[in-house]
């Protein structure tokens, strides 16, 4: 795949990336008034980047965790988050599990005990912003994905 984006989303449909730029904006504000942690949003974004397969979300989110100070050994072990115990807290676990039900969108959607699980750790108000969070991620993952958005090159 070349370095070149396959459609200029941004400039081929503007109000429509406007909109999806807007939503992303009230979405992160309305999840930080409900209590979301910025660093879990992140580990939410990374995980639903690396199942879509968008490699410029995961660089960009990747790299906002780490701003955000995210350890790298985390980082690296966030596709294999099942296996790695305590290495995740309870929340964030509960985040993950959530995010892969919610990408995956399995025929049975987001089972009771999943979201009993989740309830367990987070508020109501908590709950919708995490979804609409992972919502918003994956609507970017797929126009990142469908447009050949590739990750700009970092030193």
């Amino acid at each position: 795949m070349t370095s070149a984006p396959r459609l200029r989303m941004k400039k081929l449909m503007p109000l429509a990336y406007q909109a999806l730029s807007d939503w992303h904006i009230v979405v992160s504000r309305t999840g930080a008034e409900a209590g979301l942690e910025p660093l879990l949003v992140e580990l939410v974004k990374v995980r639903a980047s690396q199942l879509n397969r968008c490699a410029f979300c995961l660089d960009m989110h990747v790299h906002e965790a780490r701003e955000l100070g995210e350890r790298q050994a985390r980082l690296d072990v966030v596709a294999a988050w099942h296996e790695c115990g305590e290495l995740f807290s309870r929340r964030e676990r509960a985040a993950l599990e959530l995010t892969e039900a919610m990408t995956r969108l399995p025929e049975a959607g987001v089972p009771d005990d999943l979201y009993n699980r989740v309830a367990q750790v987070f508020t109501h108000e908590q709950i919708a912003a995490l979804v609409m969070a992972i919502a918003v991620i994956n609507a970017w993952n797929r126009l990142g994905v469908a447009s050949g958005a590739m990750p700009p090159h970092r030193p």
